[in-house]
């Protein structure tokens, strides 16, 4: 007998979150249900040192605001994602009252992953596809064991695999991020090795 495929919604997916806890992380595209455990220590590390690159330059340049999850955005009607790391723009959050939740952002400047042994193939498929797809014009994936970033734009067929130097500029911005990629690896080894983690 064939497996039977539930195509969820996300009325199911929202019954299923506990605000009062982040994990497992759920998200929902093209009707499957992405069920993600909580991720590990030198994983957040990274985001952590993402998020504080994105919000110091969006501090200077003002275009945008720099997030981590949980958020559950819903970029398209019947989806609920959660990024590692993203960027809404500056007027991004549509609400009639102005007290915006996370499903009145509809459009990113950018969307990031830190890949982690059980994400590789949804993020660098299914998540990958879906952020294109919908119109976010970047989308980095951080692969912190390569120590690589691969950047996908909707216009490429194949990602920019970047080891020495990241740019960044989004629509509106005046200059650009600019990011040494081994000094950013550096920095989340050296942390992540300073509470405990063996080098390798």
């Amino acid at each position: 007998m064939p497996a039977i495929r539930r195509h969820w919604s996300t009325a199911d997916v929202r019954a299923l979150i506990d605000e009062s806890r982040p994990w497992p992380r759920y998200e929902l595209i093209d009707g499957e249900l992405l069920v993600t455990p909580s991720p590990g220590n030198e994983h957040q590390i990274a985001v952590s040192a993402i998020l504080v690159l994105l919000y110091t330059y969006l501090e200077r340049e003002q275009v945008g605001v720099a997030i981590t999850s949980p958020a559950d955005l819903e970029l398209r009607p019947g989806t609920i994602t959660q990024p590692d790391a993203f960027v809404v723009p500056v007027g991004g959050a549509s609400s009639a009252d102005g007290a915006w939740g996370w499903s009145d952002i509809h459009s990113l400047l950018l969307a990031v992953e830190v890949i982690s042994p059980s994400s590789i193939r949804t993020d660098r498929i299914t998540k990958r596809e879906y952020y294109l797809d919908v119109g976010v014009p970047d989308y980095f994936i951080v692969d912190v064991q390569a120590r690589i970033v691969e950047r996908w734009s909707p216009d490429r067929e194949t990602p920019l695999v970047l080891r020495d130097q990241l740019v960044w500029q989004p629509v509106s911005a005046i200059h650009p991020l600019v990011v040494s990629l081994p000094e950013m690896f550096d920095d989340i080894a050296a942390k992540w090795r300073s509470i405990g983690g063996r080098a390798r």
